[in-house]
């Protein structure tokens, strides 16, 4: 689960809960530091990253579209890991997360604040601030994973971190509970991310608090940077 939340209204207008358009989701719960309803989970491992230079609006757009294309197939097409699953496969590999069994102590963890313990790091979304209607798990002892799940304990999304995970580069893929694809990002850097959808269309590039689209224009702005 890596970085960017919005409000839960602004998720809903995003078609977040429709899987249409769930850029805000996929993240790795390490680099956010202020956790709240609108933030993913502090990871306090430190990452190795280098400088990474943004020069997104002052190259050509030919460049921009190299670019594009260069950490698509990076994230679909010279990809090592398997990110497709059917869902039978993925429900047998993810089938002790399907539902959480300790809903109701997360959830009071959750609610009460609380966004780490000796077993996990956590997150919650909130409706409006005040209403707990989502949460996450980033187990200590799977920290490649993270999982999404209802106030009840029912699974939303999984994020699927690579294995240079924590460190800088690497992708992170979230699945819906059926095992489908819903988004990817390549995270050059803490800074830096490149963001794909289902279909390998480019959704934009997060510098910081901004994403910029493919002809270099502001779209979105993100708070947990």
């Amino acid at each position: 689960m890596k970085n960017f939340i919005l409000t839960l209204t602004a998720l809903l207008t995003l078609g977040l809960f429709q899987g249409a358009y769930s850029i805000e989701n996929i993240v790795s719960l390490d680099d956010i530091e202020q956790p709240n309803a609108e933030q993913n989970i502090n990871n306090t491992t430190k990452t190795m990253q280098a400088e990474v230079k943004f020069d997104w609006l002052d190259i050509t757009q030919a460049q921009r579209d190299e670019a594009i294309a260069k950490y698509k197939d990076l994230l679909f097409e010279n990809n090592t890991s398997n990110i497709y699953f059917d869902k039978g496969e993925f429900k047998k590999q993810y089938a002790q997360y399907y539902k959480d069994k300790e809903y109701k102590h997360h959830y009071l963890l959750t609610n009460n604040g609380v966004t780490e313990d000796e077993d996990a790091k956590y997150c919650a979304f909130y409706f409006k601030k005040n209403t707990l209607v989502m949460y996450a798990i980033q187990y200590k002892d799977n920290p490649t994973n993270a999982f999404y799940y209802t106030a009840f304990g029912k699974l939303y999304y999984t994020d699927v971190m690579s294995k240079e995970y924590p460190n800088y580069p690497y992708t992170s893929m979230q699945y819906n509970r059926k095992g489908q694809l819903k988004s990817a990002i390549y995270f050059v850097s803490k800074d830096l991310q490149y963001m794909y959808g289902p279909d390998k269309e480019f959704q934009g590039i997060w510098y910081k608090e901004k994403m910029y689209d493919k002809n270099g224009k502001q779209t979105l702005t993100r708070t947990n940077w």
